[in-house]
């Protein structure tokens, strides 16, 4: 069988609709091509090469989906009938474990859930009629993923090329309440156009992530690096020694960073620890430098880029301390970092009021279910 994604070379890129542009800048410099928007994610072009280059190195897309079969879906009968059409030995044994996640929109069946077990119910009796047996379901850590999209009774099956979320960079050890979700945290850092060339910090660090997601940047180190396997080495046609090339290829382009050039603090000790022993993953040479430090402690903060994500409701448990926060933050601001640029991230944009100062602009980037903000603010 030739599948969609050998005829047409076409991809999927999922991702937050709000961070759509940037990722399609990135794709572009990996090498993909003809990149369209579709909602949660991008449509590209890509050969194989660019294919495991795009895994290894997007620091924003979430997952990558080949697609394997599309076809006409108004019932769950005709999803089950064509699902078993397809050779799912091309994938996995019986000896392997598979979970299939599924999203529905506009069309007769109507369930997430439903739609994945029929499909689930279809790999299992492909397998049960020529082996007598059949592959496990593992929803956790499968060794295969697979992707059912449903839109207006058309249905595409797609193989998880990334073999499960990118988020997952391998760095995240320990965590504090809420923690900003890593490829939140690099389109945070992308937006802010910084590669390394002046000191970074992150006055409330929490577990890390801008810091760790920032020096990923700076170092060039490829966020994929520290994941063990990838969904595309499951595909029939897949080329170990073109993958070979490309994990070289980002290997070779690490490069040292200056010690102090990404720096961090909190105010809790459970967040400089946590902080610290993720960084530590990425960065055995302890150039990250954290200390524990209330922010309004902190003497000055002049001629830096400024990048954090302060305290909002959730992270809190109670909100009513919290603009006079934003306040005291605002004329720290203004009164100890003359020279720097900060780029504030508000999981509730109700708080950039409190805050007294002028943005130079504002991007929506949600997080999860908030309606988040990030914003500029030069400071002169």
């Amino acid at each position: 069988m030739t599948y969609d994604y050998q005829k047409n070379q076409r991809y999927f890129a999922q991702m937050p609709n709000d961070i759509r542009d940037i990722a399609a800048e990135e794709l572009l410099s990996l090498g993909a091509s003809q990149t369209e928007q579709a909602y949660g994610g991008l449509h590209f072009q890509a050969n194989p090469e660019t294919l495991y280059r795009v895994n290894l190195q997007s620091r924003l897309a979430s997952r990558i989906l080949a697609p394997l079969s599309t076809f006409d879906c108004p019932s769950d009968q005709l999803l089950y009938r064509e699902s078993r059409r397809i050779p799912w030995e091309d994938f996995l044994s019986t000896a392997a474990t598979f979970a299939v996640f599924a999203t529905v929109h506009n069309s007769h069946i109507t369930h997430s859930q439903f739609a994945a077990l029929r499909l689930k119910d279809a790999i299992a009796d492909f397998f049960r009629s020529r082996h007598g047996r059949r592959p496990s379901v593992d929803t956790r850590n499968p060794d295969v993923w697979f992707n059912l999209h449903i839109e207006n009774n058309r249905a595409t099956i797609s193989l998880d090329t990334s073999g499960g979320s990118l988020h997952r960079r391998g760095y995240r050890l320990s965590s504090v309440s809420a923690p900003m979700i890593e490829t939140l945290g690099a389109a945070v850092i992308r937006y802010t156009g910084w590669t390394g060339e002046r000191p970074l910090y992150d006055p409330f660090c929490g577990s890390g992530t801008l810091l760790c997601e920032a020096y990923l940047i700076a170092a060039h180190i490829p966020p994929g690096m520290f994941r063990k396997v990838f969904g595309f080495e499951r595909l029939p046609d897949f080329k170990p020694a073109v993958w070979k090339s490309v994990l070289r290829e980002g290997k070779k382009a690490i490069r040292s960073v200056a010690p102090g050039t990404v720096a961090g603090s909190d105010i809790a000790a459970e967040a400089v620890e946590s902080a610290q022993r993720n960084c530590r993953v990425i960065d055995p040479g302890h150039r990250i430098r954290i200390d524990q430090r209330d922010v309004f402690a902190i003497d000055e903060l002049r001629g830096k880029i400024i990048v954090c994500n302060p305290p909002y409701g959730i992270r809190m448990g109670s909100s009513s301390d919290l603009p006079d926060l934003y306040r005291r933050l605002g004329d720290f601001l203004k009164q100890r970092c003359s020279g720097s640029t900060a780029y504030i991230y508000f999981g509730d944009r109700e708080y950039i009021r409190h805050i007294g100062l002028k943005p130079a602009w504002k991007k929506v980037l949600a997080n999860g279910g908030l309606d988040g903000r990030l914003v500029r603010f030069d400071l002169y």
